[in-house]
């Protein structure tokens, strides 16, 4: 399998799964503003909705968007410890999860690097992504993880998402329980291996 990834982006949850079940896997980094590919190659050839990540299976197919990808990983691995199995309930929790992040905090806060964005604009995608991290901050009190004690494909998620924050300048100092959520994330090993692998730490 590779993994078309941009540092920090999206990708890293899929990244972070991908290490967590111990398949092996090439990266392979996209330039998103020139939609270049590491080779070199045009990036919309690959994946025409132009964004990361893009799983290429190892049959030649390939699969666009992170919350899918990393079922799929998970189901491919038989890891329900980070995607229960179908008919559980707890898989749709962490369905639920997924879709949350995605579409109340990934798209909010990523607004935020878009440099077409007036003050206004900016200003009402902040107020609306913080309001999310300090909902999520407070359902995580008591928890070690989204779901319970168990690490799952929707934290990877939310990890990654919850890391741009600094990036963007917004303070989280008012989400204690989603910062000690973001370092028991970071120390694990899969996850220390990813962010390497991207240059991030």
């Amino acid at each position: 399998m590779k993994l078309f990834y941009s540092p920090g982006a999206c990708s890293l949850a899929v990244h972070i799964v991908l290490r967590e079940i111990g398949k092996p896997f090439t990266l392979e980094k996209v330039d998103l503003a020139a939609h270049k590919t590491g080779a070199g190659e045009d990036y919309y050839r690959s994946n025409p909705k132009g964004y990361v990540p893009l799983l290429e299976l190892d049959g030649g197919q390939a699969l666009t968007e992170g919350p899918v990808i990393c079922q799929y990983l998970c189901d491919q691995a038989g890891r329900t410890d980070l995607m229960p199995a179908a008919g559980e309930l707890l898989r749709y929790r962490v369905m639920e999860w997924q879709a949350f992040i995605s579409s109340e905090v990934h798209k909010s806060l990523g607004a935020l690097f878009n440099p077409m964005l007036d003050d206004k604009a900016k200003a009402t995608y902040a107020g609306m992504a913080h309001r999310r991290l300090q909902w999520v901050s407070e359902q995580l009190r008591g928890r070690q993880f989204l779901t319970g004690d168990d690490f799952t494909a929707a934290d990877a998620y939310l990890f990654t998402v919850a890391g741009w924050a600094p990036y963007v300048k917004m303070d989280l100092s008012d989400c204690p329980e989603l910062q000690a959520f973001q370092g028991r994330v970071a120390a694990r090993p899969a996850v220390q291996e990813a962010l390497k692998a991207e240059g991030l730490v």
